[in-house]
Order: structure tokens, then C-alpha cells, then sequence
């Protein structure tokens, strides 16, 4: 039962917050250092104004976009999170269900606490793409890219901005996982000597951390369209391309890895003028309304991710409360396209916001 006082997706939180505990907020809730990305995540969509239009000649609206291939029906996908059964039950399974419900193109975490086959046969024909932590072992992770293919995922989502993180918000919680939640693809997997001390710990994991070359290696192992998710900076754009990158997300982790770095809607506008339309951009953080999704597309995106919206949703309310956030936030979008004279996402441009003097 959804809760009668929600009408947008942030009303979700408050209730998100009173069912879980310190430990699984701590994680779903956290940031990077002092959280000051994060709020400009949020804050940055509010300084981009929209320029309205009086008696538009529209029939319908239509948010229908393609991207590799696969037409989805609009523009909102669900970004990958790890763990969703640290705020439900049945995890990502309900995930997958509110999601097909709402014709969302879910991204799922290689930390996923089911495993990418449970979460495809839920789908059914649904579009699901894999995120993929390239691991230090090529083996491994070309097994999951194997798995993926198998299982029917239609494309890889690379996340390249996450070798090292401070989350303060955790180490105050003391944040562990707890009995029964798992990275359910990685089960089995050996896991790593235990290093003798910190700074031997820093640089196993710096010699393990992915680079181009492990980039340049996926494109020549699969079919799958590659997109790099943790791009801002538009020379790490170029080098996706050259190195085979068929999109980018721009994001910067939904501000959970270096803290201070600019919003995403803020970096988005250099990285689409040094791609120039050669691939599409994708952009996540900090997306909250209709109209922040429209502000995305007006700036070079094709599509948005949401993060931690549905997972509020899938705190209160298991699929049921995914599919509600996913139909309020294509709901505003629908009419903010409206009240802006734009009938179809093809006519978003830099002409919906206002222009600054």
C-alpha cells in the first residue's frame, strides 16, 4: 500500500527512512566524504530555469527514444544499485517487476543481492543491461559478460570511476551487510590475501583497478553495446570513444566517490560538445522531477537514471512502489513537454530553457 501523502518521488524518502535501519540508510543515503556532491546533485537541476509555451499546437506527447537498437518507451531507466535486499525482501527481483510494469530499461549491479539469471527470468522480455566492475581477474569478468549474453541482457554498463572511495556516512554507521545479503554474482568467487598493512592494501587494490587497456579488451571480447558510466571530464570522453565505448553515462557515482566534483547536469553540456553526437550520453545524480529529466535531454542527454528514488520506492512499497516512482517522474515529463511546446523528446533542445543573460 502506497502511503496516500506521496505525489512525487521525494515524499518516498521520509517513509524509506523510517523503515530501515541505520546500517542500510547509512549505505542507500550516503555520500562521498562531506555529501557536498551529492547536494549539488540535486541543487544544480534547480538553477536551470524552463522556458514556457503559451497555446501549443500539440495532439500527444511522445517519449519513446532508441538507443542501440532497442526502443524503450521513455527516457527514465533505473541505474544500477547494489543490494536491494538491504531495504526489501525480495530485492531486485521486485525491482525487475515494478520496472517491467513501467517499461523501464533496468541497469543491474554486478553487486546485486540476486542473480543477473533470477532477475532476466523475472523480466520476461523486458530490456535489462549489465553493470559490470571490471574485475582484476579478466577471467572473471569476461565470465559475467558470458552469463549476461546468455542470459539475455542487452547491453554493458562499465563503471570506470570507482577504484577508491570515503564514505564517511558508512564508517560512522559501521556499515556491514548483513546475514543473507550478498553480491549473489560474485558467490564462490576466492577472495583476495589479506594485506599485512594499509598502505599494502592501497596498492593491491590500485594494481587491480582497471584501466583503457581493460576497455579496449571488453570491446574486442563482446557484441554488447559498451557504455562507460562515471564520465564528466570531456577528455575521458574522447578516450571512451577511441577506446570503443559505444555511450557514456555521465555521472559522478550519485556523489559517493570524490567528494566536490561538479553536478552531473553541470559537467553534461562539456562532454556533449566534445562528443558531438558521435554516441549517445546518458546522464544519472541528482534527478528527482519530470523536469529535471527534461533539462538533461535539453543539455545533450538521450535518457536519465534514477538511483535512489526507486530504492526509497522499493523500501515502502516492493515493485508496486518502483513502479509508482517511475510513472510519476515520466507523468511530469510528459507535462513538462507539454508546457514547453514539445511533442516529441527528438524536439528537446537548449530552447526549452531560458537563456541566461
Amino acid at each position: 500500500m502506497i502511503p496516500t501523502d506521496i505525489a512525487a518521488v521525494t515524499d518516498y524518502e521520509p517513509h524509506a527512512r523510517a523503515r530501515m535501519g541505520e546500517n542500510a540508510w547509512a549505505y542507500i543515503a550516503g555520500g562521498s566524504a562531506d555529501e557536498t556532491t551529492l547536494r549539488w546533485n540535486v541543487e544544480a537541476f534547480s538553477r536551470l530555469k524552463l522556458q514556457a509555451q503559451a497555446l501549443p499546437d500539440l495532439r500527444d506527447v511522445d517519449t519513446r527514444v532508441t538507443l542501440f537498437g532497442q526502443t524503450l518507451a521513455h527516457p527514465i531507466l533505473l541505474a544500477p544499485t547494489a543490494y536491494h535486499k538491504l531495504v526489501h525482501p525480495e530485492g531486485e527481483l521486485a525491482t525487475a517487476l515494478g520496472a517491467a510494469a513501467l517499461e523501464a530499461a533496468m541497469v543491474v549491479s554486478t553487486q546485486a543481492s540476486v542473480t543477473l539469471e533470477d532477475i532476466a527470468a523475472q523480466s520476461g522480455a523486458h530490456p535489462l543491461w549489465f553493470q559490470l566492475y571490471l574485475q582484476a581477474d579478466r577471467a572473471l569478468s569476461g565470465a559475467l559478460v558470458r552469463r549476461a549474453e546468455a542470459a539475455g541482457y542487452r547491453a554493458l554498463v562499465v563503471t570506470v570511476d570507482a577504484p577508491v572511495s570515503l564514505r564517511n556516512r558508512e564508517q560512522r554507521a559501521g556499515f556491514a551487510l548483513p546475514p543473507g545479503v550478498e553480491a549473489a554474482n560474485l558467490r564462490g568467487q576466492p577472495q583476495p590475501p589479506v594485506p599485512e598493512d594499509e598502505r599494502a592494501a592501497l596498492r593491491a587494490l590500485l594494481a587491480s583497478s582497471a584501466r583503457w587497456a581493460d576497455i579496449a579488451w571488453l570491446r574486442g571480447f563482446t557484441r554488447l553495446p559498451i557504455l562507460l558510466k562515471g564520465i564528466t571530464n570531456p577528455e575521458d570522453a574522447e578516450r571512451a570513444i577511441a577506446h570503443g565505448a559505444d555511450g557514456i553515462i555521465v555521472s559522478n557515482h550519485g556523489g559517493r566517490v570524490l567528494d566536490t566534483v561538479p553536478a552531473t547536469i553541470e559537467a553534461l553540456p562539456a562532454v556533449a560538445a566534445r562528443v558531438g553526437g558521435r554516441v549517445p550520453l546518458l546522464l544519472d545524480g541528482g534527478v528527482r522531477r519530470g523536469t529535471d529529466a527534461l533539462k538533461a535531454l535539453a543539455l545533450g542527454a538521450s535518457a536519465v537514471l534514477i538511483g535512489r528514488p526507486y530504492l526509497h520506492g522499493l523500501a515502502v512499497g516492493g515493485a508496486v512502489g518502483v513502479a509508482h516512482v517511475l510513472k510519476i517522474l515520466r507523468t511530469e515529463l510528459e507535462i513538462a513537454m507539454i508546457l514547453t511546446g514539445r511533442s516529441t523528446l527528438a524536439g528537446i533542445d537548449r530552447t526549452v530553457l531560458w537563456p541566461e543573460a
